[in-house]
Parts: structure tokens; sequence; C-alpha cells
């Protein structure tokens, strides 16, 4: 039986999308694919995530590698991305009604430790009973080592928890450690069915339009 539900953070609660970031802080066409790769795809965000390196190291780790006019949209990219924190439209609405159900919520994310400050802006994370952040313990979705922590950390049965994550391979290494789980396609309704398909308790209600009312 499911007794706790384990989220992703990353385009499963909030938007996390590097090349929207690009164009949100106005870098031209033309500069998007060099910014994508020595920003979101470098290896000084991996480093953030893992937790050996903070943001400003790895800003001056990339600007180097970068024309000095795009300094400043990088520098925002490393460590601003989340101003303003984009919601996904109707998992506030799901994490509370699972919350109310009685299920236990947790979070288990790849994030730098500046995650710490903006969670607390993260519609949901009101209902959370535990996180657990790469960048804190120096391991990294799909480890298969940090699932087991997870559970060792908050008294988990892997078998009780599902797993919603956006990556087919960290949801795949969920199952290696025995929890179950669904790959989170952006369709809050149909991660609605998924959950009803396994026994969780939960209503076929659709997602809040981005800009409704509560």
């Amino acid at each position: 039986m499911i007794r706790q539900i384990v989220f992703d953070m990353g385009q499963v609660l909030i938007r996390f999308d590097g090349r929207y970031f690009i164009r949100r802080q106005g870098i031209a066409p033309e500069d998007e694919e060099l910014i994508w790769n020595q920003v979101f795809r470098s290896l000084e965000w991996m480093q953030m995530d893992r937790g050996s390196k903070t943001e400003e190291e790895a800003a001056a780790s990339i600007l180097p590698r970068i024309p000095r006019r795009l300094h400043q949209a990088a520098r925002c990219l490393i460590t601003q991305w989340d101003e303003p924190l984009l919601p996904i439209p109707g998992m506030y609405e799901l994490i509370q009604e699972l919350k109310e159900n009685g299920y236990g919520i947790y979070l288990l994310s790849n994030a730098s430790r500046r995650q710490h400050e903006y969670w607390p802006r993260v519609p949901a994370s009101q209902f959370f009973d535990g996180t657990l952040i790469s960048a804190d313990v120096h391991l990294m979705k799909p480890q298969l080592e940090i699932y087991r922590l997870l559970c060792e950390r908050f008294s988990l049965e892997a078998p009780e928890c599902f797993f919603v994550d956006d990556s087919p391979a960290n949801i795949e290494a969920g199952l290696c450690c025995g929890m179950p789980g669904a790959i989170f396609h952006g369709d809050v309704t149909e991660l609605r069915s998924q959950m009803r398909s396994t026994g969780i308790r939960v209503s076929a209600l659709e997602p809040v339009q981005p800009g409704a009312a509560r």
C-alpha cells in the first residue's frame, strides 16, 4: 500500500526550462546556444547540484568562457533563475489533496544548496514532511544511494512510496530500489489517473489554469 508520495522539484513542482529562462533574459537568438551549453549544460551546473561548487564559484568558472557582453545575463541565470518561480499548474491542488488524504509528502531533488533559499516560495512547500537535496548529501539522482538515503533519513519503506519525476532514468532508478512511480509529462490530470490506478486516493479534478484563482 502506498503511504508516501515523493516528488521531484524542477518540471514537476515548478517550471525549470533553461531555454525559457535564456529568452526571459532577453538574450539574442544567435547567442542562445552558447549560453545554453556554457550554463545549463556545463560541468559547473552539475557541480552545483552535487554540492561541490557554489553559484559564485560556478559563475567565476563559467564567465571567462563567454563574451563579456553576456556576463550579466549569464550571472543572473546562474544565481537568479528562480526569480520569479513558476509553479506547475494544478500541482498545488494535487499535493494539498494528497496531504489531506493522509499521505506523507517528500521531496527528492537534484538542486544546489541555494534551493533552501527559494524553497519556501514554492507554493506547495508548506505540505512537505521532509526534503532531501542532492547538494546537501553529495549524491544525485539516478544514483541508487540517494533513494536509499531518503528512505533511511525519513524512516520510509521504498515499496510504500510513489515517486513522481520528469526523468525516466530517475524513475527507473527508483524502481531498482523497490519504489514505484510515474514519469510526469506536465499533465496533472494524467498524473492523477496514474495515481488512482495504483490505489492512491485522489479525485479526478482538472488542473487549475495559469492565473486562475485557487
